[in-house]
Formats: structure tokens, sequence, C-alpha cells
């Protein structure tokens, strides 16, 4: 078995299983005659993933659903577009051989509004946020808390490093620190990342007490600010990036399922950047898959909208587009460069310089050091420095 990472020391690779082995999503037959042992599909890019560089496996909703897996129907199956759980069970032990840490998408706030929970009382329909066939969990219930805390440890007892916890900001924070302690009494060392979009992170974080949550604020800072070609916006967020980190280490990221592909956003060019800006500034990154083969796509409309972004990946790695073949090779030499200096993670960063169009910044744990310059004209380009030392550049330097 390979040698498994601290959970937030981990470089994950961000998977949408339902989208990426293809299967049915909004088109479904109702029969079973969807039923599919597709995670066993993710089998050829689990050495894709350590190939990359990265050393886990965020894996979207997986249980058993109505439609795009976050309207659950049973947290305890996997979902049968998916296959099994001794499916799943093979994929954790491929996974353990390797040694990459796995991490689940849990929704706990709401069910499907035809989820059994509804008939029991335990979840009502409240028409959560415009979603009319979803129906919100009744946190302040015991019994939702104790079915909730088995549900972490059902699946933390097969191996699961933790959980990410589907728009935790919705969740009363005094739900999460009741079962969170209940969850930590069997599973100490098991990572909780919650799925906070706006509001007080660190707040949010204390009161649920939650190891971390997702940075939005450095992802819109990150693409906003090569798009617009305003660093002082960068510069502006990572000042509070900077505070964020002081009390915990937030998932940083600048691709997930439900936003827009940064190489649509902004340019593969720019998107280089803005990897490296990730690799570089403190926090628990994640890559979206797709992402370092310069995926493009950009959201649509209606129910169906993150469908652009959430697309099949081919049968093999080896399947893939050549086109995406260089920025592979950059993504892998950031990645490696993160995985070199492994207190990144838990670095303090500094703004040194900035324009509209060029930025500098330090990184430090006291003891060692980084300088990364990045600019945008004439071309966009980065240079990452050690001691005086070029150790990444692009475009490369002679």
């Amino acid at each position: 078995m390979g040698c498994m990472t601290n959970a937030l020391d981990t470089i994950w690779w961000h998977v949408y299983p339902l989208g990426a082995t293809g299967a049915p999503i909004r088109d479904r037959t109702g029969d079973g005659s969807d039923a599919a042992p597709r995670l066993r599909q993710l089998e050829p890019w689990l050495d894709y993933l350590i190939e990359l560089g990265c050393n886990g496996l965020l894996l979207g909703p997986i249980f058993d659903s109505v439609s795009h897996g976050y309207d659950t129907l049973d947290h305890y199956r996997i979902d049968p577009r998916l296959g099994t759980n001794e499916d799943f069970d093979w994929l954790m032990s491929e996974c353990q051989r390797r040694g990459i840490n796995v991490m689940l998408d849990g929704v706990f706030n709401h069910v499907a509004a035809t989820h059994p929970l509804v008939a029991d009382g335990l979840a009502g329909s409240t028409n959560w946020e415009g979603h009319e066939d979803l129906a919100t969990l009744h946190h302040d219930d015991e019994r939702v808390k104790e079915l909730v805390t088995d549900i972490m440890k059902f699946w933390l007892a097969r191996g699961i490093a933790g959980w990410r916890l589907d728009v935790a900001y919705s969740v009363p924070p005094a739900f999460w620190a009741d079962v969170l302690a209940r969850v930590r009494t069997d599973y100490p060392d098991a990572l909780f990342l919650g799925e906070v979009i706006h509001g007080d992170y660190v707040q949010i974080a204390t009161d649920g007490t939650l190891d971390s949550v997702t940075q939005y604020e450095l992802w819109k800072a990150i693409w906003s600010s090569l798009f617009d070609e305003n660093f002082w916006e960068l510069d502006h967020s990572l000042t509070r990036h900077a505070a964020v980190c002081e009390a915990m280490v937030p998932n940083t990221f600048v691709g997930n399922h439900d936003v827009d592909r940064i190489a649509a956003k902004v340019g593969p060019e720019k998107a280089i950047l803005a990897l490296a800006f990730l690799m570089t500034l403190p926090g628990m990154p994640s890559i979206y898959y797709g992402d370092e083969q310069g995926f493009q796509a950009m959201r649509g409309e209606g129910f169906s909208a993150d469908d652009p972004v959430r697309p099949p990946l081919p049968a093999t790695p080896e399947e893939l587009s050549d086109l995406g073949a260089w920025i592979f090779r950059e993504h892998q030499a950031l990645i490696g460069l993160r995985r070199r200096h492994p207190w990144l993670t838990r670095a303090k960063v500094e703004v040194l310089d900035k324009t509209n169009e060029t930025i500098s910044y330090e990184v430090t744990d006291g003891a060692d050091k980084l300088l990364i310059e990045a600019w945008l004209q004439p071309t966009p380009g980065v240079r990452v420095s050690s001691g005086g030392e070029t150790i990444y550049a692009m475009p490369a330097e002679p």
C-alpha cells in the first residue's frame, strides 16, 4: 500500500463522476437500464492523477440520486449509474494501493423531494434556493443528527480521508459542531471541508468546527484580475486570504464543477498564471479535472447550466487530444514545485509590488522563501525564484 498524505497537505484532483464517466443525468429511463459499474472507469485515471503530481481524489456526488447527484435518494448506496458499494470498495483499494487520499462529496443540507426522509418528517419541501425538487433536512431534529453522523462514519470506515460538505453555509453551524464532534470521536483525523461562497469564512468555520472552507474570494480575484488586467484586485484579496490562513488551511482552486473553465475565461496562457498563483499561495489546492488539459467550457442557462463544465473523459488518458499536452506539462511543473515545497500550505504571503499588469509577492514559512513575479504585457508570463535562482518560468527562460 502506498503512503497516504495528511489530508490538509493533499493536492486534490477534483472529479465529477457522473459527468466524467458519461452517466445519463437528464434523460433517465427509470427502469434501471442505465445502471453500470462506471466508477471502475476511473481506474486508468488514477495513474494519470499521480503523473500529474496530485495525491488526492476529490469525488463529486456518488450516492443514489434523482439526476445530477445533489438530489440524494440514499446516502448509503452508490448511485446505480456508477455501480455498487462493492465497486466503490474496489476503487478505494486501488487508490489506497497508490497512496491516494479520497474525499467524498456529502449533501447534508437537503435531499431529493422524493427521499423517504420527507415522508418520515425529517425533511421538508422549502423551495431551497428556488429548487422545488429538493427538501431541506430538519437540522434541529436529533434523528437527523444521528443519521448524518452514521452516514459519515459508514463511508469513513471504508477508508475515505474526509468529506466535502456541500452548501455548508446553509446548514446551522451548531449542527456541524454537534455532528462533527460525534464523528471525530471515532475518526479524529477525518477532514471536513465546507463549501462556503460568501460570508465570514473564519467565523463560519470556527462556529461549525470545519477544518477548511472553499476560498471563493481568492478564485474570483485570480480570474477577474487576469481577465480585467487589474492585479490590484488580487492584491486586495491576498490581504484577506492571509487573514483566513491565520485561522485555517482553506481549499484554494481556479476551477470546479460549478464555475466556468479557467482557460475559457481568461485564455490558456493566463490560465497558467492562475495555476502559478494557486500553487505558490497558502492553502489546500485542488485541480478540477480537465483544467490540466486546457478544457474550455462556459456554464449555460437553466436546469442543465452546469453540464458543459462536467464533461465525459475518454476511456483512457492516452485518448486525450495532444492539444492540451503543453498545459499538462506546465501543471506537472507547478504541482511538482508545490510538492517540493510542502511548507507552502501554511506559508505567509506579502505583496511586494503591483500595477494593473504586474504583481510580485513573497511567500515564506520563516525559514524558506519564494519570490513570485507575474506580468500580462507584452505576453503573459510568470517567474518563481528561490535565493535569486529561477525555479520555474513561463515562458521558459533560456
